[in-house]
């Protein structure tokens, strides 16, 4: 069994920064590229960015691409997202995900086979 937890949501004003950090523990499994996700309510499960194992490769949403930064630490098997700049539009629960297979381009939460429970993001005006 994996775990993911995710921590470090808040409330913070148009403009701020928060650091998100993805904890991964119990059964060891091999390289996994980690994903992030969000979701505001009504509606679908959006896709943020993701990381490679290596943390070579690094692909992100437009809509986010300039403000967040996605990054890891394999020794702490923990990985982060660094959100700046942030905007009203920016709240949701945001999830972190774990791709066994590593790929890269992997924008589908089918592609994920592990998940966290969820961290909130509020962004007031």
């Amino acid at each position: 069994q994996v775990q993911l937890v995710e921590s470090g949501g808040g409330l913070v004003q148009a403009g701020g920064s928060l650091r998100l950090s993805c904890a991964a523990s119990g059964r060891t499994f091999g390289a996994y590229a980690m994903g992030w996700f969000r979701q505001a309510p009504g509606r679908e499960r959006e896709f943020v960015g993701t990381v490679t194992w290596s943390g070579s490769s690094t692909f992100y949403a437009d809509s986010v691409k300039g403000r967040f930064t996605i990054s890891r630490d394999n020794a702490k098997n923990t990985g982060y997202l660094q959100m700046n700049s942030l905007k009203p539009e920016d709240t949701a629960i945001y999830y972190c995900a774990a791709d066994p297979r590593n790929r890269v381009n992997n924008y589908s939460p089918r592609q994920y086979a592990y998940w966290g429970q969820g961290t909130q993001v509020t962004v007031s005006s």
